[in-house]
């Protein structure tokens, strides 16, 4: 690890003043993910700034403004206090699900709602500083594009990086709509809708986000929405726990009245893409049909129609398609197999 500075900001004010004045320095939460890319010589911060005395951590219920009966997640909340608030637990247990599906208990007791969704990529060439990573270093080009590429992107990759994006909870929020909210050193607020916080690789894959350097986390916003009862979080992995998506689906659905056909219904996939991919096509093509298996196959098969595999990670796209029916049949049932 190399030397740094280390300083506690005691107001988000102050905190986001100190970010943006240093191009070199990166916000420390729960450390769950920049501590172990420090040691791997993967991040080299020149200051860090400790934000976990700044509160953020409030989870309630929205009162105004556009999301007015959601919720807002304080985004230093921690992991394991947002899956187990009762507010989570009754109205969106989708994210409840997911975030469950993540990591292990230490890990979630430690790390921040905003800290997830700035998580980097577990692709091993990104780690190891020896190999090639146009995320890393741009310009030094994408070992994993013709090296070993089974848990890689399927969906919206470029000859650039092929890696996909890790966490579980954000695939959540971008099938419940979520918005997240920010604030830069002048005090300005600003919304990013999460389908747009995350960026696919393009010819810059060394962004993750389109969150600019100087601007903090304060919350993630839901919606109010009809999906509780009729969602479920579906993760295929190599192990039972501690282990990330092959791939994984989020899907909800409202149903119109007593009839058994589908009022709305959102779908995203995890471990499939550079950020939380969303099945626009599959959505588009369930809407006002009944909910049977036939239709979330006809679904499933015209969403993972443009997927583009690499050389070891064919499998995903069959894969994908049973994970999309599974999920939806899952969801239709509350939950039950």
């Amino acid at each position: 690890m190399r030397p740094f500075t280390y300083s506690r900001a005691t107001d988000p004010s102050s905190a986001i003043k100190m970010l943006a004045q240093n191009p070199t320095a990166k916000f420390l939460a729960g450390g769950t993910n920049l501590l172990d890319l420090m040691k791997e010589d993967v991040e080299r911060p020149g200051a860090l700034i400790d934000i976990s005395e700044l509160g953020l951590t409030d989870i309630k219920p929205l009162t105004t403004g556009t999301n007015q009966g959601g919720i807002s997640l304080g985004g230093l909340s921690k992991n394991t206090e947002t899956a187990n608030h009762p507010l989570v637990r009754q109205n969106y247990p989708l994210l409840t699900q997911a975030i469950l599906a993540g990591a292990s208990g230490q890990l979630r007791n430690m790390a921040t709602n905003g800290g997830n969704l700035l998580q980097r990529t577990r692709c091993p060439y990104f780690y190891e500083v020896a190999m090639p990573c146009n995320k890393r270093e741009p310009g030094t080009g994408c070992g994993a594009r013709e090296g070993i590429n089974r848990m890689h992107a399927i969906f919206g990759w470029s000859e650039q990086c092929v890696a996909v994006y890790p966490s579980d909870m954000a695939v959540a929020l971008a099938a419940l709509d979520a918005v997240v909210k920010v604030r830069n050193a002048s005090g300005q607020e600003r919304s990013i809708p999460l389908g747009d916080f995350h960026r696919l690789p393009g010819d810059k894959p060394e962004q993750d986000t389109n969150l600019p350097h100087g601007e903090l986390i304060t919350a993630i916003e839901l919606p109010k929405n009809r999906f509780a009862d009729k969602s479920y979080y579906l993760k295929v992995r190599d192990r039972a726990s501690y282990a990330f998506a092959l791939v994984s689906v989020a899907a909800a659905l409202e149903m119109d009245g007593a009839s058994n056909r589908i009022k709305a219904v959102r779908i995203a996939m995890g471990g499939v893409a550079h950020k939380p991919w969303r099945a626009l096509k599959a959505e588009q093509l369930l809407v006002g049909k009944e909910a049977t298996e036939a239709n979330f196959k006809l679904a499933a098969t015209a969403e993972m129609a443009e997927a583009k595999p690499l050389a070891h990670n064919a499998f995903k796209v069959e894969l994908g398609n049973r994970s999309i029916v599974l999920a939806l049949q899952m969801a239709m049932n509350g939950g039950k197999a």
